[in-house]
């Protein structure tokens, strides 16, 4: 799937697509606690989109990684569209 087909909503979503930015990872309360979070920011030839990263997947992307990203669901915050990846999703380097 290409970045500019993404809407609100999908689940299961798979992509292929550059890191080029990455937020400080940031601790967060959660409904399960405390919690760290990183932003990544992610490119293909068709867009650009956000994705959460937590605890053990925030070292799993580094700036100029390409990643193939499964399992994952879409969510619009403050406006625009994010991709998350939960526990069960998969991020590997490519």
């Amino acid at each position: 799937m290409k970045i500019k087909d993404i809407k609100a909503g999908m689940s299961n979503v798979e992509i292929e697509a550059s890191v080029v930015g990455k937020s400080e990872s940031r601790s967060v309360q959660t409904k399960y606690g405390r919690r760290e979070v990183a932003d990544i920011l992610l490119e293909d030839e068709t867009g650009r989109i956000k994705a959460s990263l937590w605890e053990e997947q925030i070292d799993r992307a580094k700036i100029g990684d390409r990643l193939k990203i499964s399992g994952a669901y879409v969510t619009e915050f403050r406006g625009e569209l994010q991709l998350n990846i939960p526990r069960r999703g998969s991020i590997q380097t490519i």
